[in-house]
């Protein structure tokens, strides 16, 4: 035979994935539960007419369809065998299924199939009986693809299908597949395949295919794949061929373009200390490794949570895809961490995460990330600070502080120089029962503070600004209103004041305007009581003590209790050991 004779006759190479598909349930990994459940229904003569199988890419939906179909029609190596949940894989019907050209086993992609014409086609072959096998089976798979009107047209047909047929269904997408189909179908959910079952397997078909691969390789596949065994085949297969008949932790790394572990591990440390230049420099030597910037964010991210892990649950630290030199370090890790600065790193590293993606250049982002964790790992806490500020010495007051603003409840004397009593939140006027509609109308504003209430219930922004900072309150009543109009009020606020009453109300509103004798406007009281919050504030030994451990800082908000709690959080306890956990990590620095 001639060279070109010999090439063409040589069998084509066939993948992992591929060689090695699972022919029987005994080859099936990490689905004992699903296996256990058909194994007792085959035994027990219960199988169902049609079956669902969900999860995630490469876990085995598809084969377990196979094998199921080749169950049920399997007659043995002697022709006389009956539904099995261990086909023989040699006789003629196994042998049709698995090469997938049986008569009676009829495979359909739903993805490219979705209409309701392709389910026609199988409503009206259901109903001849199958030509050579004991059942006939219908594998849909992404069956969640089908339209609609195609899982309408079904129904009737799954409920109630002939004796002799069998529907199997695969979906990675269980939530798209209406309750109606679900209802008629005996589910399976895959699981991930175990890291420990996972490496066991690829250690097998590696022993197998003679390949010389390290077990930290194998590792990091394994974490790679994500609980899927075809991703896990397919890294496998490109890890041999990489590797070039010797594969290591390096190479299979530099393959999937991840930055070393132990690597990480001393980035991370190195940011959690504070050593912004260090830190950088490491950065810079993987990036020019051939790490991915947004790669090393990613395996610091993978790193913090997993760090935070142990420190609550201390067994996590034995993951068999992580080597013995990293458990040590991310047992010590966890013991010398707080918990605070793991879950501040993390929030950190997720807003990182989303600037480097929309930056223009995701060195330069990444390097802004790393300098900005630097230098909040270790920032105190508002715990912290508030110990440290009170164990500091007292500082001594200037003289200028003595003079205090008195308080707005203090009895400051008004525009007209005499004591202003009149309060519009307080000051309400006793209205006469109401015998008029109008009357009952009028007596939900006992108050002018109920008018601008209104006013900002019905979202009238611009009047409501303009009330309060123009209008000076003379006198009120329900269904009056007389002011003096601060200076630059505009001409038309009576009237428009009036008008959007009556509209609210449908009450006739007498707005009318004075030329003295009117109260501080609203937004004037609002600006003093804030101006003595402020100055009351700034005289408080506390504040003092932050005044001299921080020159140059300002007050730039007063918040009482109330506020805070409504504000924040449902309780607020005012134990310092517990305010760290009322502290915003992503802003440090707005304190």
């Amino acid at each position: 035979m001639t060279p070109l004779a010999d090439e063409a006759a040589k069998p084509a190479y066939q993948v992992l994935a591929r060689k090695y598909r699972p022919e029987t349930f005994a080859d099936l990994y990490g689905q004992d539960a699903m296996v256990r459940t058909l194994k007792n229904a085959f035994d027990a003569d219960r199988i169902a007419h049609a079956f669902i199988m969900t999860g995630i890419r490469g876990t085995g939906k598809t084969t377990t369809a196979r094998i199921i179909a080749k169950g049920l029609n399997c007659i043995g190596p002697d022709g006389q065998g009956g539904p099995t949940i261990a086909p023989c894989g040699v006789c003629d019907q196994c042998v049709a299924i698995s090469e997938g050209r049986h008569v009676d086993v009829m495979e359909m992609d739903a993805a490219s199939r979705t209409g309701v014409g392709d389910i026609r086609e199988i409503i009206e072959s259901v109903h001849y009986r199958a030509a050579s096998a004991r059942y006939k089976v219908y594998i849909i798979d992404e069956v969640h693809m089908l339209s609609n009107s195609a899982f309408n047209a079904l129904l009737k047909t799954l409920e109630e299908p002939p004796e002799h047929v069998k529907f199997i269904f695969a979906t990675t997408e269980i939530r798209k597949v209406p309750v109606t189909v679900l209802s008629r179908c005996q589910r399976f959910d895959l699981r991930r395949i175990e890291p420990e079952v996972m490496v066991t397997f690829l250690k097998s078909i590696a022993s197998q295919e003679s390949a010389d691969i390290t077990d930290d390789a194998l590792a990091l596949i394994t974490r790679a794949a994500e609980g899927s065994a075809r991703d896990a085949l397919s890294l496998l297969d490109q890890a041999i061929s990489h590797g070039a008949g010797h594969t290591g932790v390096d190479q299979v790394r530099t393959m999937l373009g991840l930055a070393d572990r132990g690597r990480i591990l001393d980035l991370f440390e190195l940011i959690m200390r504070g050593d912004a230049a260090g830190a950088l420099t490491e950065v810079s030597r993987q990036y020019a490794d051939g790490a991915d910037p947004a790669a090393i964010l990613r395996d610091l991210a993978e790193v913090t949570h997993w760090i935070s892990v142990v420190k609550i649950s201390p067994e996590a630290v034995d993951d068999p895809t992580v080597n013995p030199d990293e458990r040590d370090r991310g047992r010590q890790l966890a013991n010398n961490l707080p918990m605070r600065a793991l879950t501040r790193a993390w929030q950190m590293l997720l807003k990182i995460a989303e600037e480097v993606n929309i930056a223009p250049n995701a060195m330069m982002a990444t390097e802004m990330g790393i300098i900005r964790l630097t230098h909040i790992s270790d920032l105190p806490t508002p715990g912290d600070l508030v110990r440290k500020l009170q164990d500091a010495p007292p500082v001594s007051r200037s003289p200028s502080t003595d003079n205090r603003p008195s308080s707005p409840t203090g009895g400051q004397s008004g525009p007209s120089g005499q004591g202003s009593s009149v309060d519009r939140g307080s000051g309400a006027v006793s209205v006469a029962p109401a015998e008029h509609p109008e009357n009952q109308a009028l007596m939900r504003f006992a108050t002018f503070q109920d008018v601008v209430e209104l006013i900002r219930v019905r979202r009238d922004i611009r009047l409501l600004v303009e009330v309060e900072n123009f209008v000076r309150l003379v006198k009120y009543r329900p269904g009056s209103i007389e002011f003096e109009p601060a200076e630059n009020a505009p001409v038309q606020l009576a009237s428009q004041l009036s008008s959007r009453l009556q509209n609210w109300t449908g009450v006739r509103w007498v707005v009318s305007v004075v030329s003295a004798g009117g109260q501080r406007t609203i937004a004037e009281e609002r600006a003093e009581k804030i101006d003595s919050l402020h100055a009351m504030a700034a005289t408080h030994p506390l504040v003092l003590q932050v005044m001299s451990v921080f020159p140059g800082a300002e007050i730039s908000e007063v918040r009482g209790h109330d506020d805070v709690q409504s504000a924040y959080l449902p309780e607020v306890d005012e134990d310092p050991d517990l305010m760290d956990d009322q502290w915003d990590p992503i802003d440090p620095f707005d304190v």
